[in-house]
């Protein structure tokens, strides 16, 4: 299979060998006919000139025409032609060169050229070789008393011809030379860098997502490297994470999986007395209530990946935090921990997708819950900025350390400080609420000291 470019080359010397012949065609015709014609005009306005001499000696007698004309040898010899004086009945009478003077043109017939001023050929026969003949008519007293016929041989039209053709060759060839030139930098700045691409391409294709594209030509093809660079490293990302997340996730199932098969297992082969058999089936159902809470965590996120269908209305906000905060009164009273609600406005409308603003809300205040301290408070309020409503969730809990701020939002992701508390949790809380508010268009922040406590803030537009 041959190469785009050897396509192109190939293409680039077929159209230069066609152009080149068929230019060296058409300026050899064109050139050839403009220049019978100008050498007939210059040959016909000299022989008119001369046939005027002869009439304007005429005098109502018989002329001496061998004698009208004493230039007539020089002139010939300055326009390279042979000239005739000839009689009505085509007998040459004076001839530039002295060779065919008295000779007689069989078929003499002065209107043999039609239309034309000029006529190419043999001229009757009385030459060895092709010419350019012009004739014109020497009148006196409304009779015509003979004609001047000038002939110029085609090889000097040919000569001319071949003298201007070799500029238009040399002309083409440096052109064609400067095509290659074009050419060349076409090579070393597109041909040259495309392969450096295709080489990428294929190693990524293949699976090697760290080679690196180096390209530095400031132009379109340096950016498309550099995209292509980036998309590398993302994809390379993308599959570490990947590898990252099939871990977490297959170490999230086994460990519940691996407790309930126990369990059972104990149940049945007796090693758990009957007595006991009630509080580790109780162990075996918060464990399976553990896989379900996991695997709705990774259908809502893989509903969210999917640009899921959001259904958005227009809703109180500030009711729907009163209702996700009484779905915690039992964990609240058995923390000892009370929220503190403060509303700009006693009713404020957004515009967005309840139920997974709801859901939002719900992850936020759970791990407020889980990370507080007994006998500690919650404050969740809401501002008016311009077109937009925040949310504020406040806890006075352990806190997020520092290094751990960027990865929070992360699949599975726990740090250090949490995992001693939220045995329980399965990871994914944070990553949906980011997926829900990046599906909105909005944002959520977050800030935490460790210790002190933590904040998410987030927004969402302002309703009807």
């Amino acid at each position: 299979m041959h190469s785009l470019y050897t396509k192109f080359i190939l293409g680039y010397l077929i159209f230069g060998l066609l152009g080149f012949v068929t230019i060296a065609t058409l300026s050899s015709h064109f050139t050839s006919q403009y220049l019978i014609k100008d050498k007939a005009s210059i040959l016909y306005d000299e022989a008119t000139l001369i046939a005027n001499t002869y009439s304007t000696q005429y005098q109502g007698k018989k002329q001496d025409l061998a004698n009208a004309y004493p230039q007539l040898q020089a002139v010939a010899t300055f326009l390279q032609s042979e000239i005739w004086v000839v009689d009505r009945d085509g007998t040459i009478i004076v001839d530039s060169t002295s060779a065919k003077t008295g000779s007689v043109i069989e078929d003499f017939d002065p209107t043999a050229t039609g239309n034309l001023v000029y006529m190419t050929g043999r001229y009757f026969g009385l030459f060895p070789y092709d010419v350019l003949s012009v004739s014109a008519p020497i009148t006196g007293n409304f009779q015509t008393h003979g004609y001047v016929i000038m002939h110029l041989p085609i090889s000097v039209v040919q000569s001319n011809r071949n003298d201007i053709l070799n500029i238009v060759y040399v002309t083409c060839g440096i052109v064609f030379g400067l095509s290659l030139v074009i050419l060349l930098v076409f090579t070393k700045t597109v041909y040259f860098p495309l392969k450096k691409i295709t080489k990428a391409v294929n190693e990524y294709a293949a699976g090697n997502l760290t080679y690196k594209l180096e390209l530095n030509t400031n132009d379109e093809m340096s950016y498309l490297a550099a995209t292509l660079d980036y998309m590398s490293s993302e994809l390379n990302q993308m599959e570490e994470y990947q590898r990252h997340f099939i871990a977490n996730v297959s170490h999230d199932f086994r460990s519940p999986l691996t407790s309930i098969k126990g369990y059972l297992e104990a149940i049945i082969d007796g090693t758990i007395p009957p007595e006991l058999q009630e509080k580790y089936l109780h162990i075996v159902i918060s464990e399976t209530e553990r896989l379900t809470k996991l695997t709705e965590g990774l259908l809502t996120l893989n509903s969210m990946d999917g640009k899921g269908f959001l259904s958005r209305s227009n809703f109180d906000i500030n009711q729907v935090i009163k209702d996700t905060v009484a779905s915690f009164e039992g964990v609240c009273a058995a923390k000892n921990i009370v929220f503190n609600l403060t509303f700009m406005e006693p009713v404020e409308m957004v515009y967005a997708d309840l139920g997974k603003i709801q859901q939002v809300l719900y992850n936020l205040i759970d791990n407020a819950l889980k990370f507080s301290h007994t006998n500690s408070s919650i404050a969740i309020q809401t501002s008016i900025r311009h077109d937009k409503v925040f949310i504020s969730v406040k806890d006075s809990g352990i806190g997020i350390p520092k290094d751990s701020i960027n990865k929070i939002w992360e699949r599975f992701y726990k740090t250090d400080l949490s995992r001693g508390k939220d045995k329980k949790g399965t990871g994914l809380g944070l990553a949906i609420v980011k997926e829900i508010m990046q599906s909105h268009g909005e944002n959520i922040d977050v800030v935490s000291t460790v210790g002190v406590g933590t904040e998410f803030i987030f927004s969402l537009p302002r309703g009807n």
